[in-house]
């Protein structure tokens, strides 16, 4: 069976616009353009590869093997846009809860009430591995310590 390239972009009103990698195979569960795209989406608000490709039922290992395919250009283009756009947006979300804190409600046996607050020192770390943060944040971190 050919491969059926469509012929409009994806997500052509967004920066991450790319034209999908062709079905090698007509799969119900494999990586359609609308799976491909809803990744990107994914890719763009999380910022890690494992976590879009669990939101959209499909696997890291064959995310990566959709990318290195000789068609997928465009697609590890957007790919690319979107983890860096991820990234930057959990480093935001880190900094704001280290800077400004996060309450935390817990109802205790007998339904007494504990409200505490502060930074979600969790995230800050997930943010500052060097891995999960872009190289241009990290740098402008390190120089206003």
């Amino acid at each position: 069976m050919k491969p059926v390239a469509p012929t409009a972009p994806l997500l052509a009103d967004s920066c991450l616009a790319f034209q999908p990698v062709p079905q090698q195979r007509r799969r119900a569960d494999g990586w359609t353009p609308e799976i491909q795209a809803n990744f990107i989406r994914a890719l763009a608000a999380m910022g890690s590869v494992g976590k879009a490709a669990r939101a959209v039922g499909m696997g890291r290992a064959s995310a990566y093997r959709l990318r290195e395919r000789p068609e997928a250009a465009s697609f590890a283009a957007a790919w690319d846009r979107a983890i860096t756009m991820g990234r930057t947006h959990q480093f935001s979300i880190a900094m704001d809860r280290a800077l400004n804190g996060v309450t935390i409600v817990r109802v205790l046996k007998g339904g007494a009430v504990d409200v505490s607050s502060g930074p979600d020192m969790a995230v800050v770390h997930a943010a500052l591995r060097d891995e999960a943060v872009p190289p241009h944040l990290l740098k402008a971190t390190k120089e206003t310590e």
